[in-house]
């Protein structure tokens, strides 16, 4: 079973224990990598935890915090794993009036972040059914919310905002009735919870595209963000993104803009206008499986419109990156690269588009695909792009003669 390791040995931003922990001039430790992305790559110049503005980037290496957490490790792997774990994380357990004095203690107090914290702690990962309805009874759904909607007028309260999230984005959902629905879909929760997202530390953006994700599965948010959110929120979604450092915030936004992009082709031109085209294109050339797939599918959603099959063509290695990813991938992103070369053909056939698809391999990619056993939409789609532009393709050398009759090309 996995070791539970203390908190404090884990890095704030990625939440994996650290190897070489370094203070910044806030007094935080995270590790050396994570914190070095977060300044020089990302070019932030805030800490990633308070969000305060830090005048130095000097990093002083933290060999107290070091020495600790490799004795932890030694003096831990002592022990028997399956008994040291069962030790160190117990359930957590609360009782009716515990949790009410806890929610009254949050709804009187100035001081918020302290009960929050504890609550967070004793509700754990909501495993227990009884402790949810629970919550969900007592009214701590309402208590949470509103300490979300009041960062809107005072944002110093965003660490009591960052642990009321905390909470919320691990409630288990059933169904789209529920009470944390119509709370978190309200505008002026959605307003905070994309604050939060845009100017929020790593924990409390990856808190709120948690959200996000689960009320864009439910279709709750989407008109409202085609009609308030301007280009802001989807520069946002797409640094999320991009994030090296945690997958699981990178792999929420990408389901919240396939959502998204795909109820509306207004949100599709605001994602191109921040940028999408040329950072999801980026992120394809390197992309495992998974991710491929997802960006795969984002870009055949923007290339349908025309700006976005612009700004593809355009991008210098918009069509070798597509093409790169056509065979030997996996069955959905075949299919996906071809319509995005369908688009591409059908609507922007310009010669330097032909011409530059024959250069960089699409054209052998898509022979190869020809060979495909029986009929298929994506044989479809490529037989009909060499009866588009076939005649152009046929005056390159490696092009077969015996596609011309096949095709029916002219001589």
């Amino acid at each position: 079973m996995e070791v539970d390791y203390p908190e404090d040995f884990r890095c704030p931003i990625s939440k994996e224990v650290m190897k070489d922990p370094v203070t910044v001039s806030t007094g935080l430790t995270y590790e050396r990598k994570n914190i070095e992305k977060w300044f020089f790559n990302y070019k932030k110049s805030t800490c990633p935890a308070t969000m305060q503005c830090l005048h130095s980037f000097d990093l002083t290496p933290n060999h107290t915090l070091k020495r600790l957490i490799q004795n932890w490790q030694i003096n831990n792997n002592k022990t028997n794993p399956d008994s040291q774990s069962c030790s160190s994380s117990p359930q957590p357990s609360i009782n009716h009036d515990e949790m009410v004095s806890l929610l009254r203690a949050i709804e009187s107090s100035p001081f918020k972040v302290t009960p929050l914290k504890k609550l967070r702690s004793v509700l754990g990962d909501w495993s227990s059914t009884l402790t949810i309805m629970d919550f969900i009874g007592s009214g701590g759904i309402e208590v949470l919310v509103k300490i979300v909607i009041q960062v809107l007028v005072d944002f110093d309260g965003f660490r009591a905002c960052e642990e009321a999230l905390g909470i919320l984005h691990r409630l288990p959902l059933q169904s789209e009735e529920d009470k944390m629905f119509d709370q978190l879909s309200k505008p002026e929760c959605i307003k905070a919870v994309t604050l939060m997202l845009q100017r929020g530390s790593a924990d409390a953006r990856l808190y709120a595209i948690a959200i996000f994700q689960k009320l864009a599965k439910a279709n709750l948010i989407s008109n409202w963000l085609l009609k308030d959110q301007g280009i802001d929120f989807f520069k946002s979604l797409l640094e999320l993104v991009s994030d090296e450092i945690c997958s699981k915030a990178s792999s929420c936004a990408l389901e919240v803009l396939i959502e998204i992009l795909g109820s509306s082709k207004k949100s599709r031109l605001k994602a191109i206008e921040a940028g999408a085209i040329c950072l999801l294109l980026e992120l394809l050339l390197d992309s495992n499986r998974f991710k491929c797939e997802k960006i795969l599918l984002l870009i055949k959603l923007l290339c349908e419109i025309a700006e976005g099959r612009l700004a593809l063509v355009e991008h210098g290695l918009g069509i070798a990156a597509v093409t790169k990813k056509l065979l030997h991938v996996s069955n959905a992103a075949t299919k996906l690269a071809v319509k995005i070369l369908w688009l591409i053909c059908n609507f922007n056939p310009t010669e330097k588009v032909v011409e530059e698809m024959m250069i960089c391999g699409s054209v052998k990619n898509l022979l190869a695909l020809m060979h495909i056993d029986g009929r298929s939409s994506t044989k479809g789609r490529v037989m009909k792009m060499f009866k588009l532009h076939g005649n152009s393709w046929k005056r390159y050398p490696c092009f077969p003669v015996e596609l011309n009759e096949y095709l029916g090309l002219e001589k």
